[in-house]
């Protein structure tokens, strides 16, 4: 899936072997609207709008795998509760359960802070471990493929290369505003925040985390943006390196097959919205 300024397209792989093309148009009001002047404010919206097209296109993919196209919908109530159903599971794993296996030592930690970063940890844990665990899925290691496949064809267009695959091969599966990287961005800032809030009962911290998550997810945003577009300064670069690699684990070194859907939805991109599509433009794109 690629993403532009006004377009998103998906390409996927049908049994076949041809490829599969859909193409729509992204809300205006989240991409180009006042909201998207505004730090902080317009991160809820974009990372909603991100979330469920990345569900909705894993879930238009299986269905095209699966030679089930006559039936293929990239909406519906379907998508709707899965995405709650993940979301729900998510909280549970990442935030409330961080939580509990706090509070099994809690009572033998003198200090708000250290019990903040105890909590802290266990959720990074959780987080690399549940990404390590997945990986060795075959499914999952074959759409962790595609990211990497992604991540190439971005970073050959924002270079200027050809989108061809053997070109587009040679370059990293590493991305710095890849979304991997935004993950572990909030699992740190929600240290810092949580640790303003001190250790109240339980039952009121598992409630303050989860009206939290929209504020650490808005300040991980803009902090992802912010270094992404500063990547040139070395000490940008040394403190980016964690998250790029994180990314290790959710991307794999892509076949040209992958490569050749990658470079057939960012071209689809590209011609929707006026731009070449043999070769990027300078500078940083909007496309991931």
């Amino acid at each position: 899936m690629m993403r532009g300024s006004k377009t998103m397209a998906v390409a996927v792989r049908q049994p076949d072997g041809e490829i599969l093309l859909h193409t729509e148009a992204l809300n205006s009001w989240i991409y180009a609207g006042p909201v998207s002047k505004w730090p902080f404010l317009r991160a809820l919206p974009m990372l909603w709008d991100a979330l469920v097209l990345g569900m909705r296109t894993l879930m238009f993919s299986a269905d095209v795998a699966l030679a089930e196209e006559e039936d293929v919908e990239f909406k519906g109530p379907m998508a709707w509760g899965t995405l709650a159903l993940s979301l729900a599971v998510s909280v549970a794993i990442f935030f409330v359960v961080p939580l509990l296996l706090t509070g099994l030592v809690d009572r033998y930690i003198t200090s708000s802070l250290l019990s903040n970063i105890l909590e802290g940890a266990i959720r990074l844990l959780l987080l690399i471990a549940y990404i390590g665990a997945i990986g060795f899925m075959p499914d999952i290691k074959r759409v962790f493929g595609y990211h990497g496949a992604e991540h190439k064809t971005i970073n050959a267009y924002e270079a200027g290369a050809s989108l061809e695959p053997k070109t587009v091969q040679t370059f990293t599966t590493l991305h710095p505003r890849c979304g991997t990287g935004f993950l572990l961005i909030v699992a740190v800032i929600s240290i810092l925040v949580f640790s303003l809030l001190g250790r109240p009962p339980l039952p009121l911290r598992i409630l303050s985390r989860i009206i939290l998550i929209p504020v650490v997810s808005g300040l991980g945003y803009e902090v992802l943006k912010f270094s992404a577009a500063r990547r040139h300064i070395r000490l940008v670069r040394w403190i980016m390196a964690p998250s790029l690699a994180l990314q290790r684990l959710t991307t794999r070194e892509p076949t040209l097959e992958m490569l050749e859907v990658a470079i057939t939805a960012l071209q689809r991109v590209l011609a929707k919205e006026g731009l070449a599509s043999e070769i990027g433009g300078a500078g940083e794109s909007e496309l991931a």
